[in-house]
């Protein structure tokens, strides 16, 4: 069923029995309280659509007041994006996208080439842009400390310098979750309200609110090719295929919807919230096991994120 346009009722039931949603909605109403000018980071995958259900619930009955922004590689899944488009329109939200495509072609940034060529790392020069052009001064965002142990080091308001780069050793405190958004001039914030929770609980709260999601996340019949002990999408023209990687259709689905170049598939016959959170339950692979941008090298999220990145 889909719940995304139902009215949200009262929530003070749900928030005695869910300790993690009501730290989130919580968090949601300090942002609004301490910035001038919060954005949602949306990609339309499963953790972006649960921040917006919990923005819906942190200022319902109003619309929730700031916009969402994605920055589009121009190599996402289709039925991702399909997706997005359909929930921006059902909920009469504001929709900001700006694309990597276009700093490709200023020659701000080189695309790469080759086997494992992707475009993911070079979303952070357009994000750092399109937090500039709008005058962002907090980007909320879906990050969890249980994907990576670079994100596990960050605090739920996450200072970044005027370059918008984070330094790992320079964090506020957060006792008795006191959120500090006092920042300099030119500085930002990235907030991440869902820090707290596991891949699991996304997906028990996606399955508990009826939350809908893109097909993708769900067992279906893909063209793919396996490489390095990773399955490919090979339904389009992204991802390099060499000629003696073999197209096999399998039963698949996607853990994690990044994009489509570093993304790869899970055997999975689950085809259903109940059987994917079954299926998450016994699996001994973090979800972005299947992240090849992850892989680089030991400390390629840190990295990327002391640059700018997400």
């Amino acid at each position: 069923m889909d719940t995304t346009t139902q009215p949200i009722t009262d929530t003070k039931a749900t928030l005695a029995l869910n300790p993690l949603e009501s730290e989130a909605v919580y968090i949601f109403r300090e942002v609004v309280a301490q910035f001038d000018r919060p954005v949602l980071l949306f990609s339309g995958g499963k953790d972006s659509i649960t921040l917006v259900r919990l923005a819906q619930k942190a200022f319902f009955p109003a619309k929730i007041p700031f916009p969402l922004l994605h920055i589009d590689t121009g190599h996402n899944f289709p039925e991702t994006i399909a997706f997005r488009d359909k929930l921006v329109k059902e909920l009469g939200l504001e929709l900001i996208v700006r694309n990597v495509q276009d700093a490709i072609d200023e020659g701000r940034v080189t695309e790469e080439t080759g086997k494992y060529a992707s475009r993911n790392m070079l979303q952070t020069t357009t994000l750092l842009d399109a937090l500039e052009e709008f005058k962002f001064d907090a980007a909320i965002g879906g990050a969890r400390r249980d994907e990576e142990k670079a994100r596990a080091k960050e605090r739920i308001f996450s200072v970044r310098d005027d370059f918008g780069q984070w330094d790992e050793k320079n964090q506020r405190p957060e006792l008795f979750n006191f959120l500090n958004g006092n920042i300099d001039h030119g500085q930002n914030v990235r907030v991440f309200p869902i820090s707290n929770w596991t891949e699991l609980d996304v997906w028990s709260y996606i399955a508990s609110e009826k939350i809908e999601i893109p097909s993708i996340y769900f067992a279906h019949q893909r063209k793919t090719f396996l490489r390095d002990g990773m399955l490919w999408s090979a339904q389009d023209d992204v991802v390099f295929r060499a000629e003696d990687e073999e197209v096999v259709e399998r039963t698949v689905r996607f853990r994690t919807v990044g994009d489509m170049s570093c993304t790869a598939a899970v055997l999975s016959t689950a085809d259903t919230i109940e059987k994917v959170v079954g299926e998450i339950r016994t699996s001994t692979i973090s979800e972005r096991g299947a992240r090849i941008d992850d892989k680089r090298s030991e400390a390629a999220m840190e990295k990327r994120k002391q640059q700018g990145y997400f």
